[in-house]
């Protein structure tokens, strides 16, 4: 998503509690770029101080911000007789809480820099049910409903900041890494297209195309919205 976005004209502000990884991404958009438009820090997206100060780092660097990505989340197995407290916050701290907070405090900003928009990835478990990812499949429909919160709040305050989510089916990227080594490519990939009748799995591109779109001016009237990238696994 940084890549495509630095590709299209944007300045970006990198963040991952793997800091040392967010900083390779960023020096490869430089690279590309032949100068300075992506920067970096570690962040973790449960530290509410840290939200604030790393915003108005990015700020500074960028010279404003008009656009936020909420896209840490992580994933959690168990059905509702088996899930643990702790794991159950756990959950909802990084995919819920860390997205309020970066609505919350980028709004200052956003609001200076309209028009401007929010864009929260979510996940096709906010509309798909699976028993056995209890906390995951909640935590993504939270996602979906605080998205809309913000975009009817801004909406209703005459504030021109859009919010919108971003709900993917199973993406090639790390998430999925782990079933791919202990099952193989082929096994992994049958078991992850079953329930979607384009019988493959979305790119990380894919994403980052509709992340473009409703940070640029060709969604200036899309907010509240929810955009399903599933291969039309939803219709079946």
């Amino acid at each position: 998503m940084a890549r495509m976005l630095a590709r299209h004209g944007a300045k970006v502000f990198l963040t991952d509690l793997d800091g040392d990884a967010a900083a390779t991404v960023a020096d490869e958009i430089n690279r590309e770029a032949g100068r300075q438009i992506a920067w970096s820090a570690p962040q973790d997206v449960r530290d509410e101080s840290n939200w604030e100060r790393l915003l108005a780092d990015a700020a500074l660097a960028m010279g404003g911000i008009s656009v936020l990505v909420n896209n840490a989340g992580i994933g959690s197995l168990g059905g509702i007789g088996a899930i643990e407290l702790k794991e159950w916050r756990r959950v909802m701290s990084v995919n819920v809480e860390s997205v309020m907070l970066g609505c919350k405090h980028a709004l200052p900003y956003l609001r200076d820099a309209q028009p401007a928009s929010i864009i929260n990835i979510s996940s096709l478990a906010a509309f798909k049910v699976d028993p056995d990812y209890t906390a995951y499949n909640t935590s993504k429909a939270a996602v979906a409903m605080l998205t809309k919160s913000v975009a009817v709040d801004c909406a209703r305050q005459k504030i021109d900041v859009r919010c919108n989510s971003v709900h993917p089916a199973f993406i090639r990227t790390g998430i999925v890494a782990p079933l791919f080594e202990a099952l193989g490519e082929e096994e992994a990939t049958r078991k992850l297209v079953r329930g979607i009748p384009m019988h493959r799995l979305g790119e990380p591109d894919d994403v980052a195309h509709a992340v473009l779109y409703l940070a640029s001016d060709e969604s200036r009237y899309v907010t509240a919205a929810e955009l399903v990238l599933d291969g039309g696994a939803c219709a079946v």
